[in-house]
């Protein structure tokens, strides 16, 4: 059984939120510790997350997923209700859930090609009536070919799924022309950058900035043009020869 005190939002992380001008409505931690409780309730029977601490949860997971929401904010500000995210790899919902869950009017696509943890992120966004959060459970390569969803998303975010010379391929071409692509990084994070730079020549995109955050840094990629039509390759390409 999950511990109840999973769903209570420690005081160090009211405190880091606040310090990071991150507001919350009436709802929005209840329904953020509900997925916490869910997350940690399959994490025993599929490998969702290594953090075993309720605390470690809210201040890693839920902190480091909520560093892109002033980018959601924005892209919101223009867009309206037609503004679309595109989470890759989305795994455990980590951070795509996590935005679904402070702001449910947004259209929100979890790409997660393991049937299980695609079928925990069904479950969950319906147990925490997310009801514009859709999840596909195919490869981003195919899904970056699909005319429903190639270049259509105003952001496109990513988490621990790859080096960025990799992860490239497979998020630039679901953003749209004007739109931008966030990564979750490390340390390393302006190495990467420097071994991307003809990946992302290629896809037509550029970095535009490394903003820091408490636990790394967030790659800020802009799309500059259509991405041509060989882009992404076939399905694992991309981790096999990445684009140099």
């Amino acid at each position: 059984m999950t511990e109840p005190r999973i769903a209570t939002p420690p005081e160090s992380f009211l405190v880091a939120a606040a310090a990071a001008g991150i507001d919350f409505e009436s709802r929005d931690l209840e329904r953020i510790g509900r997925y916490l409780e869910l997350l940690y309730e399959a994490n025993a029977r599929m490998n969702l997350t290594a953090i075993r601490e309720p605390a470690d949860a809210w201040e890693r997971h839920v902190l480091d997923s909520l560093t892109l929401l002033p980018w959601v904010l924005q892209m919101e500000e223009r867009h309206g209700p037609a503004t679309r995210l595109v989470d890759v790899g989305s795994g455990g919902g980590l951070p795509g859930l996590v935005l679904a869950c402070v702001r449910p009017s947004l259209e929100i696509i979890l790409i997660e090609s393991t049937g299980k943890k695609a079928r925990f992120l069904r479950d969950t966004a319906r147990s925490l009536d997310l009801d514009r959060v859709l999840v596909l459970d195919r490869r981003a390569e195919v899904v970056g070919r699909d005319p429903d969803h190639r270049e259509s998303a105003h952001l496109v975010i990513a988490r621990a799924v790859g080096p960025l010379d990799v992860l490239a391929e497979y998020t630039v071409p679901l953003a749209r022309p004007d739109g931008l692509v966030l990564a979750i990084k490390g340390a390393k994070a302006e190495a990467e950058i420097e071994t991307a730079k003809q990946a992302l020549y290629k896809l037509h995109a550029s970095v535009v900035e490394v903003h820091p955050t408490s636990t790394g840094r967030i790659v800020v990629i802009e799309k500059n043009r259509a991405v041509p039509r060989a882009y992404p390759r076939e399905v694992g390409e991309p981790k096999r020869r990445p684009l140099a």
